[in-house]
């Protein structure tokens, strides 16, 4: 069986794991210099992505995620992040206009957000997928890529699947310094898409995502 946690199981382990090395006495001058943070959630409008067995979406999933990110950002760490949705809504965004956001807002991490499917019903875990385009940024997309998995693995309990080279588009026409796209599970392996369908476990996800960005950037 597969252990998977939610955010109250796990939220007294995720303070005590991580350094909180963060200052809450920011001015907003100071909060414009933090780092941008574009999170891209799949999908959206007419393309729903991946759906589990009982009808839940993807898109909405990864949705759900992103804005307790925002919320997460807000609550715990009092804005240390300038965190930009590519969508806010459920509107299907051209994978163009998802990168250009990054470009035009010259952000230092991008992350598209997905869930997976696959025929075989046993797959689950999350991969990570990157798309080098320089020495540099290979290395730091790398990076922040296993230290999400790593969190979402030793925290939550989520299997890791490794590491992948993936030739997106948003990915692949993006300038950030470190970028990746994230699969956090298997909508059609049902330990998966219960745990992913699930609020608490949302929180969890986005919490450990954030956790996961602070510590790659050193803050």
């Amino acid at each position: 069986m597969i252990m998977m946690y939610t955010l109250n199981q796990m939220l007294f382990a995720l303070f005590c794991l991580f350094f909180f090395n963060i200052s809450f006495t920011q001015n907003e001058k100071d909060q414009e210099k933090n780092p941008i943070i574009v999170i891209d959630p799949g999908h959206g409008g007419k393309d729903p992505g991946a759906m589990t067995a009982q009808g839940i979406k993807e898109k909405d999933i990864v949705l759900a995620i992103a804005f307790k990110m925002i919320v997460l950002n807000d609550t715990l760490f009092e804005n240390s992040l300038r965190l930009f949705l590519t969508r806010y809504t459920d509107t299907l965004i051209a994978l163009r206009d998802r990168t250009l956001l990054a470009k035009t807002l010259k952000a230092d991490i991008f992350i598209s957000i997905h869930c997976n499917q696959a025929i075989n019903t046993t797959a689950a875990g999350t991969d990570v997928f990157i798309y080098p385009k320089s020495e540099a940024q290979a290395s730091a997309s790398t990076y922040l890529g296993l230290t999400i998995q790593k969190g979402l693995a030793d925290i939550l309990g989520v299997k890791k699947r490794g590491l992948k080279y993936g030739n997106f588009q948003v990915l692949r026409d993006n300038d950030s310094n470190a970028s990746i796209l994230l699969e956090l599970g298997f909508l059609s392996q049902s330990d998966e898409a219960i745990y992913l369908s699930n609020e608490e476990s949302q929180s969890a996800i986005a919490l450990v995502i954030l956790q996961s960005i602070i510590k790659f950037l050193g803050l």
